[in-house]
This record gives structure tokens, sequence and C-alpha cells, in this order.
């Protein structure tokens, strides 16, 4: 009798470790998704009254993300990949200067009447090898032209310096001018699309140098917001 209840002890002991580790790993697990979610969303302290930050706010839409992987070159190389890290990149970047970020995926349904300081939707182009460069466009028919402009040109300049990229004008697209994003947000938000560089001619730089594409996407940003933002300006 003493032997079948010292057995039955064991077993539930045994019974009770197992159970343990399983919650354990299941913590393990669910904090990690956590963890995750926070990396894709605003700081937390966007989300705790007293804690908010005062600059202004920035919209980064990472091109595909959580919709299609976009371009995909031969070696299995995908354009989202590349977006989604240099858009993270970018927002660590402008986080450290003080500005309030938010990374967006494709269709995101905030992007309907999205108000933001400014808006940048991160894309990269084709495989195609011998081909090289970035481009930088804003809607045809825009509410805050000049302001976009200035967007545009900030970018450009900015990008070119940190990157070594040259522009690549000539294949700057309508599709590009009508993006999708652009015509969601709000008319007074000025936003802009931009495309890294070629996943061919420029792979080493978008697959190997993203912390230096996105100082270029940072730092136009900034250079633009230091002129047009209407609340606290953060440090460069």
């Amino acid at each position: 009798m003493f032997r079948q209840s010292s057995a039955h002890g064991r077993a539930r002991s045994c019974l009770g470790n197992i159970a343990t580790v399983v919650k354990v790993v299941l913590l393990v697990v669910v904090g990690g998704l956590l963890l995750l979610e926070l990396v894709n969303s605003p700081r937390l302290g966007d989300f705790l009254p007293g804690f908010q930050s005062k600059g202004p706010l920035i919209g980064l839409l990472a091109g595909h993300w959580q919709n299609d992987s976009g371009a995909v070159c031969k070696d299995g190389l995908r354009e989202v990949d590349i977006n989604l890290e240099v858009a993270r990149r970018a927002a660590a970047l402008l986080r450290q200067r003080g500005y309030r970020v938010e990374i967006l995926p494709e269709f995101s349904a905030k992007l309907n009447g999205y108000q933001a300081d400014v808006f940048l939707a991160i894309h990269s182009d084709s495989c195609i090898e011998n081909l090289s460069g970035f481009k930088v466009a804003r809607m045809t028919h825009s509410s805050v032209p000049e302001r976009e402009d200035l967007l545009v040109q900030a970018l450009y300049q900015a990008y070119g310096e940190a990157t070594g990229l040259k522009p690549h004008l000539n294949t700057v697209t309508e599709d590009m001018r009508q993006y999708h994003a652009l015509r969601r947000i709000a008319p007074e938000t000025p936003g802009a699309i931009i495309e890294l560089g070629f996943m061919g001619g420029d792979r080493y730089l978008l697959t190997h140098e993203q912390d230096r594409v996105a100082v270029g996407i940072a730092n136009g940003l900034s250079a633009f917001l230091r002129q047009y933002a209407p609340t606290a300006t953060p440090r460069k």
C-alpha cells in the first residue's frame, strides 16, 4: 500500500514537472510573439499616457508586407523582406531622434484618411542586373504640391548622399505617381514613394548595407520635417 502511494506520488510529481515545463514554453512563445508585435508597431511609450513622444508622426509603409512577396529574384531574394527590414531600421533611427513612427503593411486599413506629418512608402525595384539607381515620386495631382516637392527633393539628396546611388529618373512610372496608398492617405498628409534600388544591380547595397539605406531615408525625412513639422523639432 505504501509502495503504491509512493509510486502514485512520483507519477503526480512527474506530471506536475511536465506541466510546469509546458507553461514556461508557452510563456516564452507568447512573449516572443508580443515582442515581435511591438517591434512592428509604434513604440510602447506611444500607448502610455505621460510617456508619449512630442515629436512629429512619421508613417512608413513596408511595400508588400502582409500581402505578397513583391519581386522575387531567381535565387529566391524577395522584395518584401528588403522593404520590411529597411523600414524597421529607418524607424529605429527616427525614433532615436525623437520622432514617433508607425510601420504599416501594404493594405493597412489605417491608410484610409491616414494623418501624419509625413508618409513614405518603401519599395525595391526589379532583379535586372544591369540596372542601378533609385527613384522617388509623389502623387500627380497633390493637395500639398509644394510640400511634397520638397519631400521628394529632400529624399533624393539625402538618400543619394548616404547610399552613393544615382537617381534613375527614366523609370519613374505612372503607377508610382498613382500609388494606392498615396491616394488613400489624408490630403493634407505629405507623402511619397521610394524605390530603394534594383534588386539586381544594387543587390549588395540592399542586402548587406541596409543601415546605409535606412540612414538615407531617415536623413531625408528629418530634413523635410525640420522645415515643415508643426510640432517640436527633434534633434538631428
